[in-house]
């Protein structure tokens, strides 16, 4: 079974993650606690939720997001609304000069990329020396439930769909592993933290419908999947979400922060 990983329309995404990223994104930037009027780069910026919490929370002098998939960099530049700067690019190909900004960040994007070493390599090229490289990453096989909570309920119906399953694909997403590897990529000072938010859904139709947007491992997942088989997990997974007496559902998004800083 192959579902893709890819992102590439902005307006699914806001639907699925967008709207609990731009929860966690002023808890990162909390922590990081970077002095105001500094430059930030921000790399697989997908729609802008981070640069957006950068220019409303930190006084920035300077914010440049970076996208690889038209999409989202096209939503980007619209959600931003001329207040960053916008380009195409990877996390291994970032479109800046040497020592171009103070602090270089990634929200939500490090375990898909290919080679996160390299992608470390690349940020703290960008970013001059003592400045900071930091990302934060979502914990998918524990408390990032609305993801869990889905792939619990698709392996008890389809046990190919582990092989699908973000906990286990990414192992990345924890802090040891995380730590280990900023460290390995020459960052020093390295810290890691934890950073929780709610998750409340109105009904079951507002933390289903996402799914059938398709963007990312598990909607994917979902939309490859015929009717019959798509129906059984929808109504599998209502049986098995804690849902209220008005039919509202709470649940909690934990992302994992790390941080470091660039020695050159």
């Amino acid at each position: 079974m192959t579902v893709s990983d890819t992102w590439q329309q902005g307006d699914p995404y806001e639907r699925y993650i967008g709207r609990w990223s731009r929860e966690v994104a002023p808890k990162f930037l909390e922590w990081l606690a970077v002095p105001k009027g500094r430059k930030f780069a921000d790399i697989g910026c997908g729609t802008g939720a981070l640069a957006g919490a950068i220019l409303a929370h930190c006084a920035p002098s300077l914010v440049v997001g970076v996208e690889p998939s038209p999409g989202f960099a096209k939503s980007a530049k619209e959600n931003l609304a001329g207040r960053a700067l916008v380009f195409q690019g990877s996390a291994t190909s970032i479109p800046l000069d040497d020592d171009a900004v103070d602090v270089v960040v990634s929200g939500l994007v490090l375990n898909f990329v290919p080679d996160p070493r390299a992608a470390l390599i690349e940020m703290a090229r960008v970013a001059h020396n003592d400045g900071t490289v930091a990302a934060y990453v979502w914990d998918y096989a524990g408390k990032m439930q609305l993801i869990r909570r889905f792939w619990d309920a698709a392996v008890e119906l389809d046990p190919a769909a582990k092989a699908l399953d973000e906990g286990p694909r990414f192992p990345l997403c924890n802090p040891d592993a995380l730590a280990e590897l900023f460290a390995g990529a020459g960052l020093r000072d390295v810290a890691t933290t934890t950073l929780d938010v709610p998750t409340k859904f109105t009904s079951f139709d507002d933390y289903w419908q996402p799914f059938e947007g398709g963007q990312g491992p598990a909607p994917a997942y979902a939309m490859s999947l015929d009717e019959a088989a798509r129906t059984r997990l929808r109504e599998h997974l209502r049986t098995r979400l804690p849902v209220t007496g008005k039919g509202a559902i709470s649940l909690t998004a934990r992302a994992f922060g790390v941080r470091g800083t660039v020695a050159k």
